[in-house]
């Protein structure tokens, strides 16, 4: 089924979908979480996960890893949604893989570790979320009757999230909280991004130079300096709202270079790119991700990808007169990546995508559907033939959102031997 849905774009076929994962005995799940098996919401502390979805990801024990910008631990990290999940007394089964863009590890049991990360960059990062909440308070002050005293302690509080290994100023309680305010918004947006650069030449005062990034979500993709672009708001759109401050390499492509080396490890008992491999040490362009592969890992044992992702932008917009297509968003890179790796080995990946437009958030794009015939189809949608010649393809998509992947999900799991 796979060979057939991984040349096809827009497919609402899910039954063939789930057939590829229930039957595929060489299969590697790799998924994001927020929009995917979870309702966007502004505050991550309200996020909540079907326990359902949770228990049937054991069924794929060994081919199942996320991979997300988010964390597993801390006050908003998945494990306590997890926990929250299972209730008081319950035994809990975590969600094994890579967080914080590829920086923090962890197995089904909850065990937690951070390869190729030093205690002089994690001190440095645990000081940042003060940084947010006084940046955000200075910001304030100097517009008093932007929001009620009441609501900014809370907005404040929601928006600078304490990420162990990517503290994050998030900003979708403000954006909602500033109302039709969208120059205030914009502004700032400029201010977070201003104490980005801040904490970047902070940490090169104390010979960390090369130690951090920052990442925009979502964003416009990456300019000629390899940094990426910040989204600011226009009309109804909030654009960039996630500004992360992420040790350097945690970058969601390479995450999948050092899932797979697990994967072969696990099967093997020998790691392709060495037991130390992590994501720190691995290249940052996508021509020499894919080499790396090529190079180090044997074409019979490669598995069929399955990447799923809700976070993919591209808008074209008019520059010097001339339409530019600006494409980003944290999961493009990683997806096109295993798209690539499917065609380099022949193994039919399938890039997958889950609609998160129905959420809180106001800076998705929803698929757009028709019926033509009595058959239902997708007639737009990121990457659409109007953005142009986009390299990614959506191969299956979930326009119903989290809820209707949770299903298919489980349904596949229930049929895995």
């Amino acid at each position: 089924m796979s060979s057939l849905l991984h040349q096809q774009q827009f497919s609402l076929d899910h039954g063939a979908w789930i057939d590829c994962l229930a039957t595929t005995d060489n299969l590697l799940i790799i998924q994001d979480l927020d929009g995917v098996c979870m309702e966007l919401v502004k505050d991550p502390l309200d996020r909540v996960i079907d326990l359902d979805y949770v228990r049937a990801t054991e069924a794929f024990d060994g081919h199942f890893y996320v991979l997300t910008n988010g964390e597993h631990t801390g006050p908003r990290g998945i494990n306590g949604i997890v926990e929250r999940a299972f209730g008081e007394g319950g035994e809990p089964r975590y969600l094994p893989g890579l967080a914080a863009g590829g920086v923090q590890w962890q197995t089904r049991a909850g065990e937690v570790s951070h390869p190729g990360v030093s205690e002089a960059e994690l001190r440095f990062l645990a000081a940042v979320p003060d940084r947010m909440r006084s940046r955000l308070h200075q910001f304030f002050d100097q517009y008093p009757e932007a929001i009620a005293a009441a609501d900014l302690q809370s907005g404040i509080n929601a928006s600078a999230l304490d990420n162990m290994a990517s503290p994050t100023a998030n900003l979708n309680t403000l954006y909602g909280l500033l109302g039709d305010r969208r120059a205030l918004y914009t502004d700032l947006q400029y201010a977070m991004q201003t104490l980005m650069e801040e904490l970047l030449r902070d940490a090169a005062r104390q010979g960390l130079a090369d130690s951090f990034f920052v990442h925009y979500a979502p964003n416009h993709g990456r300019g000629p300096d390899g940094k990426e672009i910040l989204w600011f708001g226009e009309g109804d759109e909030s654009g960039t709202t996630d500004f992360q401050f992420m040790l350097r390499g945690a970058i969601k492509e390479a995450g999948v270079l050092a899932l797979l080396n697990r994967y072969y490890a696990a099967k093997t008992g020998e790691f392709p790119l060495g037991q130390d491999f992590s994501v720190r040490q691995a290249p940052h362009s996508h021509a020499d991700l894919l080499d790396l592969v090529i190079q180090n890992f044997d074409p019979a044992l490669m598995p069929t990808l399955i990447g799923v992702g809700d976070t993919v932008t591209s808008v074209v917009v008019m520059e010097k007169g001339e339409p530019v297509a600006k494409r980003g968003g944290s999961d493009r890179n990683f997806l096109h990546l295993i798209q690539a790796l499917g065609q380099q080995f022949g193994t039919g990946n399938l890039v997958t995508y889950v609609d998160s437009s129905g959420g809180e958030l106001k800076n998705r794009r929803a698929l757009k559907l028709e019926d033509r015939g009595g058959k239902t189809i997708v007639t737009a949608g990121p990457g659409d033939p109007r953005d142009g010649d986009d390299p990614l393809v959506l191969n299956v998509v979930f326009p119903g959102g989290y809820r209707q992947y949770c299903q298919a999900f489980q349904t596949a799991a229930a049929r895995r031997p």
